[in-house]
């Protein structure tokens, strides 16, 4: 890993020679943006990321020039799970004195550059990732020059991040093992993208638990959405459509869960008589369907709050080591599930 001494010794003119313009360019690129032209602007300050530049009088150390202020990257602002992730990463950094500013990564080709420019003109400490990627590219070595960052919530080893989450496959699998001792042997599968790693980690219980209890894994019965109520419902109405449909579906998502559940009711189905449906998340709403959903309730104001514990430590200069933290998460058992008779 490279040494924090070398990041730190970037100078005004390694940026000057990477961006190929001069000092003083690059003085006022940084301190003066209004006074160079937009395209020079984005020039020096991908060069002042790349190099791992920072100007002095912005530097992190420097309390009095501190922005005190976390960006917060979001895959998607509108689904319902992340409000109480924000909350608790809200509710710990206004206790310490810094302001969250909100990312939408759903919109994440606009955003990029203006994200870049948080970065390098020091407005932002630090960030918390809630999904798998970065808002923008940047290579491992380029990341050593970013601001500290923590995880919340996903787990990309790649990222060689600290990380808050929940055991998502074990999660998983005691999902699907209770849907076999009620006796449901057909349970079909609504998963989330395929390119998101906690996606990944619960289809792997779901088949765990398929192949524990010697029943063959059919693709036919995993379906995909992304996370959205209209996902759901499509991917309920291809499960239902089978030759032999399944009495129970397992659903990476409530809000997915819940788009299935609708779904059955319009195609005539009672819930949990003819078909059992188990979330995954505990929102609000889970609470409040009808009937009531049972799901994995994840601890998410906490997640929130660790995560952020975590960015304010490495904020402090404290050494924070990568990898998960985990968090204990629990099924809860609601109407929308019965035993199979």
């Amino acid at each position: 890993m490279k040494p924090k001494s070398q990041v730190a010794a970037a100078t005004m003119k390694d940026v000057a020679m990477k961006a190929k313009v001069s000092t003083a360019t690059v003085s006022r690129a940084l301190m003066n943006p209004d006074k160079v032209s937009q395209a020079t602007r984005h020039r020096v300050e991908q060069a002042a990321m790349e190099v791992g530049y920072l100007p002095q009088s912005l530097g992190r150390n420097i309390k009095r020039n501190e922005s005190r202020t976390i960006l917060v990257i979001v895959p998607d602002i509108c689904d319902p799970f992340f409000s109480e992730i924000i909350r608790g990463i809200e509710v710990t950094a206004a206790a310490q004195g810094y302001l969250v500013l909100i990312g939408d990564c759903a919109h994440q080709n606009q955003q990029e550059k203006t994200f870049i420019d948080l970065i390098i003109t020091k407005q932002i400490d630090g960030m918390l990732l809630l999904g798998s990627r970065l808002p923008f590219d940047a290579s491992i070595e380029e990341q050593r020059n970013l601001p500290p960052m923590v995880m919340a919530n996903e787990f990309a080893p790649e990222l060689e991040l600290p990380t808050v989450h929940i055991d998502n496959l074990t999660a998983a699998f005691n999902a699907v093992n209770y849907l076999q001792d009620q006796g449901h042997q057909l349970i079909g599968c609504i998963a989330g993208p395929e390119e998101m790693p906690l996606c990944h980690y619960r289809l792997q219980g779901y088949v765990q638990a398929l192949r524990r209890a010697g029943t063959t894994v059919d693709p036919h019965y995993i379906t995909r959405g992304d996370f959205t109520f209209e996902a759901g419902a499509r991917a309920l109405e291809k499960l239902l459509a089978l030759p032999k449909p399944p009495t129970a579906v397992f659903c990476h998502s409530d809000v997915m869960a819940l788009g299935a559940l609708s779904q059955a009711k319009r195609q005539g189905l009672r819930i949990p008589k003819d078909l059992s449906i188990i979330g995954f998340d505990n929102i609000a709403l889970a609470e409040y369907s009808d009937p009531p959903l049972t799901t994995v309730s994840q601890p998410r104001y906490k997640i929130g709050c660790e995560a952020m514990l975590l960015l304010l430590e490495q904020l402090q200069g404290h050494s924070v080591s990568s990898g998960s933290r985990l968090l204990e998460c629990e099924l809860v058992l609601r109407g929308s599930t019965q035993a199979l008779k």
